[in-house]
């Protein structure tokens, strides 16, 4: 009896004790779910996060690049103005040419012309040329006396080619164009970064876009003016500062023999003096002489030609001086270089009155010569030699 009292005790005693575990186990189970939730919500705010972080990123790099962007859409609109300009004025160019040689077709066709109007024309091209004469001979009143010494600066490159330095104001560097076929400068600081053993380590190379032809090219006021290898007489202008090409011309006339017998990979020979840009070159029309023309630099346009007794026969290089042309000769095995024939532009100089002019000590030819006239000296190519000649000048009479 007192049995079946304790067992009636204890059932319900067992059963709160079981239903409170259930409930603790419950409990832990909801809690276990909780912290799950709550470790999914982390690591989704901490994906979030990360995400947002990245869209910053991402919009940072956006705008540099739309900066990026829009620097160089400054600097297209730059480049496209420039490039309509250059256009402009190489449809004024082709003009002229087209105009050239609409002239020469012209003349071989038989027009009756008024004589007062030929008068009047030749009138007015004489009185030019008086006045271009005027002009050159005031602004300049000297001519070459002598050739007082030599210095053999270098020996490198081919056997034929060019070096020379820009006479503009403040230009220091060095030029090397080796070969009368290439389209690689060679740019030195100066003279003597050149003159070093391993020159062509420090020497900044500018190639062209179009290669030149002969030997004939001149540096002028931050231009390469030259040849263009593979034309009859194009004439290149070209920005080395910028790499580019700014201008170019026909030259008429010109191309179809050599300016010199004894370089006759030179057709065109361009010239700087204190006037500026001149073209030498021969002309079969003219019986092989030798003929110079003045180009206006700027604008690339021929503003006079003069025709010139010196022959092209036996004639190895040409350069200008103060609106004279002194033109050297040598023999074709190479020999003494001499000059025995000039001529004066402006006619103030009888060049029969002028004696000829030898090169010192030196027994050889030469592929270039090319006056500079802030320094009053030569440079030039002769047999690989690279050689700057020393000048004496004396007033005109």
């Amino acid at each position: 009896m007192i049995d079946l009292k304790l067992r009636f005790l204890l059932v319900p005693f067992f059963t709160s004790v079981m239903g409170e575990a259930q409930y603790v186990t419950q409990d832990a189970a909801l809690m276990n779910y909780i912290d799950r939730r709550f470790l999914s919500l982390e690591r989704r705010l901490e994906k979030c996060n990360q995400d947002i972080l990245d869209y910053v990123e991402e919009f940072r790099d956006f705008t540099k690049t739309i900066m990026s962007r829009l620097a160089g859409l400054n600097s297209y609109e730059t480049e496209l103005k420039n490039e309509v300009e250059n256009l402009l004025t190489r449809v004024e160019r082709a003009q002229r040419d087209i105009d050239y040689f609409g002239s020469l077709t012209d003349s071989n066709t038989c027009v009756e012309i008024d004589e007062d109007l030929v008068k009047q024309q030749l009138f007015e091209e004489a009185e030019e040329n008086r006045k271009l004469k005027l002009m050159l001979n005031a602004s300049c009143d000297y001519m070459l006396a002598g050739i007082k010494s030599l210095k053999i600066v270098k020996k490198t490159g081919e056997l034929h080619g060019s070096w020379m330095k820009d006479p503009g104001k403040k230009h220091m560097k060095i030029y090397l164009l080796s070969g009368s076929v290439n389209n690689v400068i060679l740019e030195f600081t100066n003279i003597l970064t050149f003159m070093e053993s391993n020159h062509t380590q420090k020497a900044r190379r500018v190639t062209l876009p179009l290669p030149w032809k002969g030997t004939g090219h001149t540096i002028y006021q931050g231009f390469l003016f030259y040849h263009r290898y593979g034309s009859l007489n194009e004439i290149i202008k070209y920005n080395i500062q910028k790499r580019n090409v700014t201008d170019q011309m026909l030259l008429p006339g010109a191309g179809r023999i050599p300016a010199y017998q004894l370089s006759p990979a030179t057709k065109i020979d361009l010239a700087i003096d204190e006037q500026g840009l001149w073209a030498i070159h021969a002309e079969p029309d003219t019986g092989g002489n030798i003929v110079i023309t003045k180009i206006n630099h700027m604008t690339m346009a021929v503003e006079n030609t003069w025709d010139t007794p010196c022959s092209s026969k036996d004639a190895e290089a040409a350069f200008m001086v103060c609106n004279i042309l002194y033109v050297v000769y040598n023999v074709p095995s190479g020999g003494t270089s001499r000059i025995q024939c000039i001529y004066d532009v402006v006619g103030a100089v009888n060049a029969y009155e002028i004696p000829v002019l030898h090169f010192p000590k030196r027994q050889g030819s030469h592929s270039t010569i090319h006056y500079n006239p802030k320094e009053k000296q030569l440079f030039a190519w002769g047999d690989g030699y690279q050689i700057i000649y020393k000048l004496q000048v004396i007033q005109k009479n």
